[in-house]
């Protein structure tokens, strides 16, 4: 199976998913435990939930399971959030903190690297590509990652997260006007609640492209996924009724970022070459 998948389109937006692929290659299916072969921390349905929003966004989207390597983790392994619970580039437990994988059957050093030069290059590959052609034709490019999660997980946050928890990594992965853009809409969502930089700050994705004086822009979007699922546990059935209402905060969002990245405003602050 192609780890990513990519659909090209004449928008200055590109959709980033990272962690909406369930595939899992059936030796390593055969190494997980009841737990990781459940697949909980998947973001379920991230695909349809966002489909159609934005005419003409290019989409490009993994096909992996963040289980066989997390795509939005520094390919080096380094921690996005020091010192605070969190997964791996190639996680040894859950969300939950429980082990994923049957006792010795862990991966190795040197699988890590094989896992990651087979998926999470390609993806990043792909993403990088559909950036610079995408920046090519409309002198900026915005990259909204696209995520979601459950509500609560003692393990990774106290409390219930935020519907809408938006990363820019304190405003230095977007200009000002994209993370406004994003932030008031989700502020004035009636029945909603929102925060901007709280405990996510936008994964590796968002820091890695984001490069704002360069004409990249990348801002994270992590909805709670009560927000669109029957209930947040198997089998992760999506609810129409829900996700329609979601998806009419979501849309105005992203063809605002679409107005704007073609108006010029961003093209006429990034810094003369």
């Amino acid at each position: 199976m192609n780890p990513v998948e990519v659909v090209s389109g004449d928008s200055p937006v590109i959709l980033g998913q990272p962690h909406g692929g369930t595939h899992v290659p059936d030796a390593l299916a055969a190494r997980l435990n009841a737990d990781g072969r459940a697949l909980a921390d998947t973001d379920w349905h991230i695909g349809r939930l966002y489909e159609g929003l934005l005419p003409g966004a290019t989409v490009v989207r993994a096909t992996f399971h963040r289980y066989v390597v997390d795509a939005n983790r520094d390919p080096e392994g380094a921690s996005l959030y020091p010192g605070q619970n969190t997964t791996g580039l190639c996680p040894s437990t859950d969300f939950d903190g429980q082990p994923i994988w049957q006792p010795g059957q862990e991966p190795s050093a040197d699988e890590i690297a094989a896992r990651r030069d087979a998926f999470h290059a390609p993806y990043h590959a792909a993403l990088a590509a559909e950036v610079e052609r995408v920046r090519a034709r409309h002198g900026v490019a915005i990259v909204y990652d696209c995520h979601s999660i459950r509500s609560v997980i003692p393990f990774l946050f106290p409390g219930t997260l935020p519907v809408f928890s938006i990363g820019t990594d304190g405003g230095a992965t977007c200009d000002k006007t994209v993370e406004r853009i994003v932030a008031d809409a989700c502020r004035d969502a009636a029945g909603y609640d929102s925060v901007v930089n709280g405990r996510f700050r936008g994964g590796w994705t968002t820091r890695h492209y984001g490069r704002p004086r360069e004409g990249v822009h990348a801002i994270q979007m992590e909805l709670a996924q009560r927000a669109y699922l029957a209930a947040e546990a198997a089998p992760w059935a999506y609810d129409p009724g829900r996700a329609g209402r979601l998806r009419g905060v979501l849309g105005p969002i992203l063809n605002g970022l679409d107005r704007l990245a073609r108006s010029g405003a961003l093209t006429d602050r990034r810094t003369p070459q």
